[in-house]
């Protein structure tokens, strides 16, 4: 079993980075740069999926860390139609579309694994453990099995 003791270790929270940062790379140019509210907002969807996993992690409690993991999730939500916008104002390929969708809906399928993990776990966090320098002991994150 792995132990996890940062969130910078967790496969979604790294998978979340590079959308972010992929996302911000298209937006940062052609007709898609001029669009301002649209590439604000994708942005900041993209960012707050990173922003809520480390969050929710850094809470140090399971409960907490479940409630932040949805909010990361809705983050999700909120860019795929953003993305369908950026295709319907012609400021990104279909084969761009493609790729960004599969990733973020992937990203959305991990994020629901690690949520069910968690309800399915006895263990509580850190921030209940009476040894305060000791993680999340044997925490095992598995997203194969449950995508």
């Amino acid at each position: 079993m792995a132990t996890i003791r940062t969130f910078e270790e967790l496969e979604v929270w790294k998978k979340a980075r590079i959308m972010s940062k992929e996302i911000y790379q298209v937006s940062a140019s052609g007709s898609f740069f001029k669009d301002f509210a649209l590439k604000d907002q994708i942005n900041r969807a993209s960012g707050s999926i990173m922003d809520n996993i480390a969050e929710g992690f850094e809470r140090g409690g399971r409960k907490e860390f479940i409630e932040f993991l949805s909010y990361a999730k809705g983050s999700c939500g909120e860019v795929k139609p953003q993305l369908y916008r950026a295709l319907d104002r012609e400021h990104i390929t279909l084969e761009l579309f493609q790729k960004l969708e599969t990733e973020i809906t992937e990203i959305g399928k991990m994020l629901g694994g690690l949520s069910n993990y968690l309800n399915n776990t006895t263990l509580q966090g850190t921030k209940y453990l009476k040894e305060p320098h000791t993680y999340y002991q044997g925490l095992h994150f598995e997203f194969e099995e449950q995508l």
